[in-house]
C-alpha cells in the first residue's frame, strides 16, 4: 500500500465518509453508551484525554480505545507534580475524568482518534482539584447559579492569531533572537521568488479584510472553519485581519463560559494544527510583530435567565441598568482583570496608548479604543451585550471568563455606576479630558500588582481561592523578573557602542 502524503491526509480531512463510513462529527454524546457507539461508528482505535494547565496549555496523554470503558468508570491516573500550576511531587498522583460532552472526532491523526476534555480529581480526597482552570470555571457557574441574579453566562470571544511561513528564534546567555516569515508580509515585496514576486503583499496596517490574491490566506482559514465546524464549533465569520504577514480572525458563536472555554482550548489546537498541515505555523502571541498591530480577543459577555436575555432596556445603546452595572463591574476591576486576561509580558507590547488599542478605561458605542464597546450592529434584545476588549488570545480562558464574570456580577450586587459613556473621539479630545481618563496597567508587573491588591471579588464568591491566586502571582512575577534580566536585540542595536 503506498504511503499517504500530506496532501492526501489533507484531502481526506474534507471527506464525508471514510472507507463508506458516514462520518458524523458532532455527534449529541450525553451517556457512556452514546460514547461507546460513536467511537464504534468511527472505528476509533485511539483515546486521547486533553486537559489544561494553568498557564492555559492543552495537555493530553491517550491510551488504545479497549481502555475507555476503565476509564469512563475509575478516570487515568497521571502525575499532577509535573504539570505547571499542579501539585508538589509529595501529592503528584492525580485522575483525569473524561467529560463525554465534549467527545469529538480528531482528524489530526493517521489513526482514528476520540478526544475527550477531562476534568481533575484529587484520588485520595474525591474532589475535583482546586487548582485545575476547569474546575475554577464550575465554581464559576454554579455561583451563577446560586446567586439568582442569572442562570446562564454567555461568552464570544474574537480570537486573532498570525499565520506564519516559518519563525525562528534562540534565546541563550550569550544570544537572543527572534524571525518570522510571510510570504504576504510587506517587507517581501524585494525578495526574489521561484517564479518569480508577484508583488501582492499586504501592506503594514492594510491587512482587514482585502480579497485574494492580497490575501493569500483565505483557504487556510476556511479549512480551520471546516475543522472546527465538523468538531462542533459553530463560526459566524472569519477574515484576514489588520496586521501584514497572515494576522487572522475566526468567529465563534457565543456559547455559555464553560463550553466556550472548552471550544476555545480547541479552537487554538484546529488553528495550529490545520496551520501545519498547510506547512505553516500559527500562533497566538499577543504582540509577534514591531511595527503593526497586536492579536486581541475582545470577549462579548451577556447575562440570561430561563431563557430570557437581561442585558437589553432603555439605558445608553439600548443597555439595561444590570448591563451597566455589570460593564462598571469590570471597569472598576480591570487593572487586576489584566493579570488574568492578559498574562504575559508580551501582552503589554499590545496594550500601549495612543494606538488602537483598548487601553481607555471608558465604555462606549462607538470607540475602538474604549475598554469596552457595546455592539450596535442589531436592536434584537437576545443581540444585546458588553465587548471587553482589553484581553487577549494568550490567556487561559477558564481563568479569564471566570474572573470576567465575577467583576460583573461584583458590579451587579454593588450596583457600581460605570460614570459616563465616551463617544467624542479620543484623538481630539483636549489633554485635560484626556488627563482625567484612566488606562490599563503598562506592564505585567503593574497588573500583578493590581491583582494583589484587589481580588477579593475572586476570593469572596469562593471561586479562586487565596492559594491558587498567590502561586499564580508568585509564578508570572517570576517571569517578569526573568525578562527584566534580559539584555534584548533592540538594546543591542541602541546601545552597543555607548
Amino acid at each position: 500500500m503506498p504511503a499517504i502524503t500530506t496532501t492526501d491526509l489533507a484531502k481526506m480531512m474534507h471527506m464525508k465518509t471514510v472507507q463508506g463510513v458516514d462520518l458524523d462529527f458532532t455527534p449529541a454524546i450525553k451517556t457512556a453508551a452514546d460514547l461507546m457507539a460513536f467511537a464504534k461508528k468511527h472505528q476509533t482505535t485511539m483515546l486521547d484525554l486533553t486537559f489544561v494547565d494553568v498557564p492555559g496549555t492543552l495537555q493530553h496523554t491517550s491510551k488504545p480505545l479497549h481502555e475507555l470503558e476503565g476509564v469512563l468508570e475509575g478516570g487515568a491516573g497521571f502525575d499532577g507534580s509535573s504539570i505547571r500550576g499542579f501539585q508538589q511531587i509529595e501529592e503528584s498522583d492525580m485522575l483525569l475524568i473524561p467529560d463525554i460532552a465534549t467527545a469529538f472526532l480528531d482528524t489530526f491523526s493517521l489513526e482514528p482518534t476520540l478526544s475527550v476534555l477531562c476534568d481533575v480529581r484529587d484520588p485520595l480526597s474525591g474532589q475535583l482539584y482546586d487548582s485545575s482552570p476547569r474546575t475554577i470555571a464550575r465554581r464559576a457557574m454554579k455561583y451563577l447559579e446560586d446567586s439568582g441574579i442569572a442562570d446562564s453566562a454567555y461568552f464570544g470571544p474574537e480570537a486573532e492569531f498570525f499565520i506564519f511561513d516559518s519563525v525562528r528564534f534562540s534565546q541563550a546567555s550569550n544570544k537572543a533572537f527572534y524571525e518570522v516569515d510571510s510570504e504576504e508580509a510587506v517587507w517581501n515585496t524585494g525578495r526574489e521568488e521561484e517564479g518569480g514576486n508577484m508583488g501582492y503583499k499586504i501592506r503594514h496596517k492594510e491587512g482587514y479584510f482585502p480579497v485574494p490574491p492580497m490575501d493569500q490566506q483565505q483557504t487556510i482559514r476556511s479549512s480551520m472553519v471546516r475543522e472546527m465546524e465538523q468538531s462542533g464549533i459553530k463560526i459566524e465569520t472569519y477574515h484576514h485581519e489588520v496586521a501584514t504577514g497572515g494576522q487572522a480572525e475566526i468567529d465563534m458563536e457565543r456559547d455559555e463560559l464553560l463550553i466556550m472555554a472548552d471550544k476555545l482550548m480547541r479552537y487554538k489546537y484546529i488553528v495550529r494544527n490545520v496551520a501545519k498541515r498547510f506547512g505553516k505555523t500559527a500562533t497566538f502571541m499577543p504582540k509577534p510583530l514591531f511595527g503593526d498591530n497586536g492579536s486581541g480577543m475582545h470577549v462579548h459577555q451577556s447575562l440570561w435567565k430561563e431563557g430570557k436575555p437581561l442585558f437589553a432596556g432603555s439605558e445608553y445603546a439600548g443597555l439595561s441598568k444590570m448591563a451597566l452595572h455589570y460593564l462598571a463591574g469590570l471597569l472598576a476591576h480591570a487593572p487586576a482583570l489584566c493579570a488574568l486576561c492578559n498574562p504575559t509580558t508580551n501582552s503589554y507590547k499590545r496594550l500601549v496608548p495612543g494606538f488602537e488599542a483598548p487601553v481607555n478605561l471608558i465604555y462606549s458605542a462607538r470607540n475602538r479604543s474604549a475598554a469596552i464597546r457595546i455592539p450596535m450592529y442589531s436592536n434584537n434584545p437576545k443581540a444585546k451585550r458588553v465587548e471587553f476588549r482589553m484581553p487577549d488570545p494568550a490567556c487561559n480562558p477558564y481563568l479569564a471568563f471566570s474572573a470576567l464574570m465575577l467583576a460583573g456580577l461584583d458590579g451587579i450586587q454593588r450596583k457600581l455606576d460605570p460614570g459616563m459613556h465616551t463617544d467624542e473621539n479620543l484623538y481630539q479630545m483636549s489633554e485635560e479630558k484626556l488627563a482625567k481618563i484612566k488606562h490599563a496597567p503598562a506592564s505585567l508587573e503593574e497588573a500583578l500588582n493590581a491583582l494583589e491588591a484587589d481580588h477579593e471579588f475572586l476570593t469572596k464568591p469562593g471561586v479562586f481561592s487565596e492559594k491558587f491566586l498567590e502561586a499564580y502571582i508568585a509564578q508570572k512575577r517570576g517571569e517578569v523578573a526573568e525578562e527584566r534580566m534580559r539584555p534584548t536585540a533592540s538594546e543591542y542595536a541602541r546601545y552597543y557602542d555607548v
